[in-house]
């Protein structure tokens, strides 16, 4: 878990705040001390602002709003994901499309269109929650792992524009492995056999267990604060060794 404090009234902005990462990432930079500004594409308990990540005109109302509340922002969090599984050829183009619209192209509109508040922080960070499935190909996931992909270099990218910036912007992406939730339950129905396929899933994981939540969510806050005030364009990868 995150220190009390370490995030200092830092101001957030968290895509994908009812999901599983983003609301855990969401409660631990609170309990860290910061303000977390939490978004999802519906309104609802605990959201602060609707924000389809995929509309350019939903993130610069969204931006706007905050440089009137607060002046500046300190952190970026894109943890807006979703995911479809199937085989290549059961792939249709409209799936691609819709996971590559979410995942990639929300990422690049939230870094684009945040940038200009986050050169008014004293130290800002974004945080791109990527996935062991951007690191390497899987079977069944096309369209995620390329999506995945495409963040990690996107992250790399925006973290060279903005270390040549003063004060500079960090920018870093996160690769969780299997994550105990909905999506490790949805790529389990969809394989062969959905009944042991969590066991066999763990059994792929060297600590032999998921991650949990607040495992990455800690991850995010601590590239989101000071202590890592010299790491950019890194990949942290989270998940029990399975890449290793």
């Amino acid at each position: 878990m995150s220190a009390t404090g370490v995030m200092a009234d830092r101001v957030v902005l968290v895509t994908g705040a009812s999901g599983l990462l983003g609301a855990a990432s969401v409660a631990q930079i609170r309990a860290a001390g910061g303000v977390a500004i939490a978004t999802d594409r519906a309104p609802g308990a605990g959201i602060d602002h609707a924000l389809d990540v995929t509309r350019e005109a939903d993130w610069q109302r969204v931006i706007a709003a905050i440089a009137e509340a607060h002046g500046r922002l300190d952190g970026l969090v894109n943890a807006a994901g979703i995911i479809h599984v199937g085989m290549l050829a059961e792939t249709s183009f409209e799936d691609w499309r819709r996971v590559m619209a979410v995942n990639a192209d929300g990422t690049f509109l939230g870094c684009k269109t945040a940038w200009p508040l986050l050169r008014k922080s004293a130290g800002a960070s974004i945080v791109n929650l990527s996935s062991v499935s951007g690191l390497s190909g899987h079977a069944r996931l096309a369209a995620y792992t390329a999506s995945k992909g495409a963040v990690r270099l996107l992250t790399k990218s925006v973290a060279l524009e903005g270390a040549r910036l003063d004060p500079p912007i960090r920018c870093n992406s996160v690769h969780p492995g299997f994550v105990e939730g909905p999506m490790v339950d949805q790529i389990a129905q969809a394989l062969r056999d959905p009944g042991t396929a969590h066991e066999r899933m763990r059994a792929g994981i060297p600590m032999r267990r998921f991650a949990q939540a607040d495992e990455v969510a800690a991850a995010v806050v601590h590239l989101l604060s000071p202590a890592s005030s010299f790491t950019t364009g890194a990949e942290l990868v989270i998940d029990g060794g399975l890449t290793a």
